[in-house]
């Protein structure tokens, strides 16, 4: 069985994941057919637009935890080879149709499209802050989102296509069995537009996302490290059950003053340059 499937409809790729059985879940083998078919895509003149979606309950999961338990390091493993929806190199349009769950590296997936058709009852999170490193800080940034809404998101909280949709981040919300229906209805509307006028669009509106600056990513970039140290020191320790409640408090504690301390070494070297 594929782990991508793709099928052609015109001038239209649906781009489909396809391990239901792991909601989807990004492993080491469907980022590398993800980044071949990103690649075939964008060099494929026959073929314009693309609707990116998967397989039975899920959209996409995220990291395969299982996959990085079993190689003993955290984080996905990238392909060998580029792929361009992920480095923004992909000229041309793509459109999410969002069936089911889409959980951290899932809902960054997601957040990369251009264009959103959602399921109802579809489920979002933005899973940095669960992980003891930094909240997704830049997320509702990018999706130039209230306050607020980019707070409730970075700090972890779901939300349901119904609330996305009601703040601007879907475009479309449909019945389940109408979200590739949907998908391919804008599909085709893109391709009434002149060819470089929605090239050009596209790449113009690409540019206009806001991001963050070079001081917030390097202060990003340093509670992150601080954060993945203190989950690698909370993990050395390997204590019997009934001591483990009491020493993850006190190893709650200690890394919340470290945070604490780290951050206020950060905002005054911020404030001295």
């Amino acid at each position: 069985m594929a782990v991508v499937e793709t099928e052609r409809h015109g001038q239209v790729l649906v781009v489909r994941m396809n391990r239901p059985e792991r909601l989807n879940a990004l492993n080491f083998e469907m980022r590398t057919r993800l980044a071949e078919t990103w690649t075939e895509f964008r060099h494929d003149n026959e073929l314009e637009v693309a609707i990116f979606t998967g397989t039975g309950r899920g959209f996409c999961a995220g990291e395969d935890m299982r996959e990085s338990l079993e190689r003993g390091t955290p984080g996905g493993q990238r392909p060998p080879i580029e792929d361009p929806f992920m480095t923004g190199t992909l000229e041309k349009p793509v459109i999410a149709a969002v069936n089911g769950f889409a959980m951290g590296g899932g809902f960054m997936l997601v957040e990369r499209t251009d264009l959103r058709v959602a399921a109802r009852g579809a489920v979002f999170e933005v899973s940095e802050a669960k992980r003891w490193l930094l909240g997704g800080y830049n997320h509702g940034h990018l999706a130039n989102l209230p306050y607020p809404i980019a707070m409730e998101m970075a700090l972890g909280f779901r939300f349901t296509a119904e609330r996305f949709y009601e703040v601007g981040f879907v475009n479309r919300l449909v019945d389940p069995d109408q979200v590739i229906p949907s998908a391919l209805a804008m599909a085709e509307h893109l391709l009434t537009l002149p060819p470089a006028s929605r090239v050009n669009t596209v790449h113009m509106m690409r540019q206009m996302r806001p991001v963050p600056t070079p001081e917030q990513q390097h202060l990003a970039a340093a509670l992150k490290d601080h954060g993945a140290r203190a989950t690698s020191s909370s993990r050395e320790r390997r204590l019997p059950k009934s001591a483990r409640r009491d020493s993850r408090a006190g190893t709650t504690r200690k890394t919340v003053i470290g945070c604490r301390r780290s951050i206020r070494r950060e905002n005054k070297a911020w404030l001295m340059k």
